[in-house]
């Protein structure tokens, strides 16, 4: 006997409201970091349609995850948009990849809610790779953001953890070559000063969507001493019962550091 829908969303959201009210009652993790994951499979395997749907239904869930953020009060969120193993991707896909972080970034700048909410954004990466509109947009979106510290979020695009670190490394010897360091003061600390996300903390959280099991170069450095959350759902299928499981997991787990 099939069970009527509306039984069925009763339950699912009485267990929802019941994991919620577990997961606020524990250590809410400051910073999450995902790897937005699944778009095109999402598009072909459940929408049956073009792949850019799968894109445009990813940018509608950023949005909603970031309310999700906002709700529970986690105070940073690191997402992997574009990676820069993703240019090697047909002319046309990266185009409109493109476009659609310009409009999306362009809406967030504008958006009440972020500045309700007084939400940083910053977009890690490459930057001298951006296209022209979009860097354009970064600009706008950074600059009516930049006195805001009561969220932040983290948009990395043309970006790569091992291409970050080689900066880093240059830097630093340019530094040292030029005088300005000296080779004795090159530490942790030195080289995370030297890293995109050097104002903010490390992440607490990985979660990735899609049920691959990889980190993909993301946050290498950064993600050290990171929990890891691996979700079997496509990023645009990605639900806040699943949000609120990743937290219930990190709150599980012992967090020693080598203690």
């Amino acid at each position: 006997m099939r069970i009527p829908g509306i039984f069925t969303n009763k339950a699912y959201s009485k267990y929802e409201d019941k994991l919620e009210s577990e997961v606020l009652q524990g250590k809410i993790p400051e910073h999450i970091a995902i790897i937005m994951d699944g778009n095109r499979r999402y598009a072909t395997e459940v929408l049956k349609a073009d792949e850019k749907e799968g894109h445009m239904k990813g940018k509608d869930k950023l949005e909603e995850v970031l309310e999700w953020c906002y709700k529970v009060k986690v105070k940073t969120l690191s997402v992997y948009a574009f990676s820069t193993e993703n240019f090697s991707r047909e002319e046309g896909e990266v185009s409109f990849l493109f476009d659609l972080m310009e409009e999306t970034i362009m809406h967030f700048a504008d958006d009440e809610k972020t500045h309700k909410n007084k939400v940083r954004l910053r977009i890690i990466g490459e930057k001298e790779m951006f296209p022209d509109g979009f860097r354009n947009a970064v600009a706008y979106a950074e600059e009516r953001t930049k006195d805001y510290s009561d969220f932040s979020l983290n948009i990395a695009v043309a970006y790569g953890g091992r291409q970050e670190i080689v900066k880093a490394v240059k830097d630093i010897a340019k530094d040292v070559l030029e005088g300005r360091m000296d080779v004795k003061d090159i530490d942790e600390s030195a080289i995370s000063r030297h890293m995109y996300t050097y104002e903010l903390p490390d992440p607490d959280l990985m979660l990735r969507t899609s049920g691959e099991l990889r980190i993909s170069n993301f946050l290498l450095w950064q993600m050290a001493y990171s929990e890891l959350y691996f979700a079997d759902v496509y990023w645009p299928g990605f639900r806040y019962i699943d949000f609120l499981r990743a937290i219930r997991s990190y709150q599980q787990r012992k967090r020693r550091y080598g203690k």
